[in-house]
C-alpha cells in the first residue's frame, strides 16, 4: 500500500492565528487537490507561529489558538492534517501535535523534550508530556515526535517500541551556520539506530532574531536522506511511502557555509520588513565594507525600489570613502542622498562650547558626529515609513566600538551577529554572484572616519587576532587563561575581554539582529549589565 504525505515547509506570523489558520486550509487544498496527498504535515505550533513568546500567558490567545483546531476540522476534509498548536488542559499548557481527518481528531501528541537552552524557553510556558503517540492510518502505524523530541534516542525507541512504523516530526528548528549539517547528522544517528523511516517538516521565515531554514527532510529506515527541501524557501513537497518505506525523491543540495549565511540573512531582513509592515528600508553608506554588505542585503531582500541610502560625509571622510559609496549605491541602483553633517557638528559643539571649556578634545567629539548621522537617518526613517537598517558587525557589538545614539541608532541590526572577518567573506560572495562591492573597500584598513587618518587597529587588535579571541571568550565561554594557552599575546586577550566585559550596556540598548552564529548576543547570551564579574 502506498501512502503520500506532503510535507508542508511554510512560513507563519507569530501571533496571527487567524490568518495562519487560512494558511494552513490553503496549504491542505492544495496538497489534496494538485499534488494527490493523503496526509499533510506543518510545522511545530503553525496555529500560533513560533516563538510566541509571552504571548502564550495570555487567555484570550490560547483560547483563539484551541478554536482554531476546531475550526480547522471543520474547514478541510478530504485529507489527514497534522498541525502544531498550545494545548490547554487544565491548569497547563502542553506544546501538542493533533491528527485531524474529516472532522475528526485522530490523535494528539504532548512534546515530552522541552528545549531551555541557547534560544529557547519552552520550560517557561509548557509541561512535558509523558507518554509516546502512535495511530493507524491507511494501515500504517505512525508515530508523532514535536522537535527536540528526536534529537533523544530514547523517544524515538519508545515510538518504537509502541508500534510505529514511521515517525512524523513537527519543528521550529531555528538557522545558525552549519546548522543543516549538524541536524541530519544526529537525527540520522537515532534514526539508524532505531531502524525507522522519518518525516521531519521544519518552518522556513525570519522571527525577529531568528531564522528558520527550512530544509525538511525525509529519512529512510538506515538514516540515509532520500529527500530534501530547499533552504529558505516555502515549498510544499509529496513523498510517497511503499510498505512503510519512502521512495527516493528530490535532493535539494545544500548552500555552502557562506551563502547559506548571506541567505539567512536576506531572509531575516526580508521577513522583519515585511511582517513589521514597513515600506522599505534606509541606510547611511559610508563606503566601508560594513554598509556596503547591509545595502546589498537590504535590496536582495526587499528590492532595489524599496531601499535608499544616505551619505553623510564629515570633515573626516576621505575621498575615497565618498567615491565608494557613490560606486556602491549606483551599482545596485540605489537612489541616495548626500547630506554633509558639518553643519549640524558646528551647531552642537558652539552650543557646547561654554561646558566643554577647558576640556581636550576626545571621544565625545567623535560620538558627535555619529549622533548626527543618527539624527538624520531616524528623521527619514520616521518621514517615509522606512525602516532604518544600522550597519554595526559582531566584532563592534561585541567590544563596545560603536556609538549609543549614533551608528546604534535604528530598528533593525542585520549583521550584527556577523563578525568583521566573516563580513568580508559575505562581501566576496555577493560579489561572486555580481560585481556591487569595490575591491577597494575590501582591502584598505576599516576605519570609523571620525578623527584625522584613524583605523580599527588604533582602538583594538588586529580583527584576525581579535574575532579568534571574541569567538573564544563570547560563544565557548573559555577563560582569559585559555584564550592565552592557545596561543594569544595576553595583552590582547586582556584588550578585549576588558571591552566585552563593560560594554553590556550597549548591546542590551542595541537593535535586535539577525542570529547566525551559534551563539548571539540576546537571546542566546544574557549577561547582567551591573555585575562585578570581570573575564580578566
Amino acid at each position: 500500500m502506498t501512502l503520500k504525505i506532503a510535507l508542508a515547509q511554510t512560513n507563519f506570523l507569530v501571533g496571527n492565528i487567524a490568518a495562519n489558520v487560512d494558511n494552513i486550509v490553503a496549504a491542505s487544498i492544495h496538497a489534496r487537490d494538485d499534488l494527490g496527498a493523503d496526509l499533510i504535515v506543518f510545522p511545530e505550533l503553525c496555529i500560533t507561529g513560533y516563538p510566541a513568546e509571552d504571548l502564550l500567558l495570555r487567555k484570550d490567545f490560547i483560547d483563539t489558538a484551541n478554536n482554531a483546531v476546531y475550526q480547522l476540522a471543520e474547514r478541510i476534509d478530504g485529507i489527514a492534517i497534522v498541525v502544531g498548536y498550545p494545548e490547554r488542559a487544565g491548569d497547563k499548557l502542553y506544546n501538542s501535535a493533533v491528527v485531524l481527518q474529516n472532522g475528526v481528531t485522530l490523535a494528539n501528541y504532548r512534546k515530552q523534550a522541552l528545549p531551555n537552552y541557547g534560544v529557547f524557553d519552552e520550560q517557561r510556558y509548557f509541561a512535558p508530556g509523558n507518554q509516546p503517540c502512535v495511530f493507524e492510518f491507511n494501515g500504517t502505524f505512525i508515530g508523532l515526535t514535536l522537535c527536540e523530541d528526536v534529537w533523544q534516542g530514547g523517544i524515538i525507541a519508545a515510538n518504537k517500541q509502541s508500534g510505529a512504523e514511521l515517525l512524523l516530526t513537527l519543528n521550529a528548528s531555528p538557522f545558525h551556520s552549519g546548522k543543516i549539517y549538524q541536524r541530519e547528522q544526529i537525527i540520522g544517528q537515532q534514526i539508524k539506530a532505531a531502524a525507522i523511516p522519518l518525516v521531519y517538516v521544519n518552518q522556513v521565515g525570519g522571527q525577529d532574531e531568528l531564522i528558520f531554514d527550512g530544509a525538511s527532510f525525509v529519512m529512510d529506515e538506515t538514516g540515509e536522506v532520500v529527500f530534501r527541501a530547499a533552504e529558505f524557501t516555502e515549498q510544499i513537497s509529496v513523498v510517497e511511502f511503499d510498505g512503510n518505506q519512502p521512495i527516493k525523491n528530490t535532493l535539494a543540495a545544500p548552500y555552502t557555509k557562506i551563502s547559506s549565511d548571506y541567505h539567512a540573512l536576506v531572509l531575516g531582513v526580508k521577513d522583519y520588513v515585511r511582517k513589521n509592515g514597513f515600506q522599505g528600508a534606509i541606510l547611511g553608506l559610508s563606503g566601508g565594507v560594513d554598509s556596503a554588505l547591509v545595502l546589498a542585503l537590504a535590496v536582495d531582500a526587499l528590492g532595489v525600489d524599496k531601499v535608499e541610502a544616505v551619505l553623510m560625509p564629515s570633515r573626516y571622510t576621505q575621498d575615497m570613502s565618498n567615491e565608494d559609496a557613490v560606486l556602491q549605491a549606483d551599482a545596485l541602483g540605489v537612489k541616495y542622498h548626500v547630506i554633509p553633517i558639518e553643519p549640524a557638528v558646528t551647531a552642537f559643539t558652539g552650543m557646547l562650547s561654554e561646558v566643554f571649556a577647558g576640556t581636550g578634545r576626545d571621544t565625545t567629539e567623535e560620538n558627535i558626529q555619529a549622533r548626527c548621522r543618527g539624527v538624520i537617518l531616524m528623521a527619514m526613517s520616521n518621514k517615509q515609513g522606512k525602516l532604518l537598517l544600522t550597519t554595526g558587525n559582531k566584532s563592534e557589538m561585541s567590544v563596545g566600538y560603536a556609538t549609543l545614539y549614533g551608528d546604534m541608532a535604528g530598528g533593525f541590526a542585520p549583521i550584527k551577529d556577523v563578525p568583521k572577518l566573516l563580513v568580508y567573506q559575505l562581501a566576496r560572495y555577493r560579489n561572486s554572484v555580481a560585481q556591487v562591492i569595490p575591491e577597494r573597500v575590501l582591502i584598505r584598513p576599516p576605519s570609523a572616519e571620525l578623527a584625522p587618518d584613524q583605523k580599527d587597529e588604533d582602538s583594538l587588535p588586529p580583527y584576525d587576532v581579535l574575532d579568534p579571541i571574541l569567538e573564544r571568550y563570547v560563544e565557548l565561554d573559555q577563560s582569559a587563561e585559555e584564550i592565552i594557552a592557545a596561543g594569544f599575546r595576553p595583552d590582547h586577550v586582556a584588550r578585549a575581554i576588558s571591552l566585552v566585559d563593560r560594554n553590556e550596556y550597549k548591546r542590551r540598548q542595541s537593535p535586535p539582529g539577525i542570529r547566525i552564529t551559534p551563539r548571539a548576543f540576546g537571546r542566546d547570551r544574557r549577561y547582567p549589565i551591573t555585575s562585578g564579574y570581570r573575564g580578566i
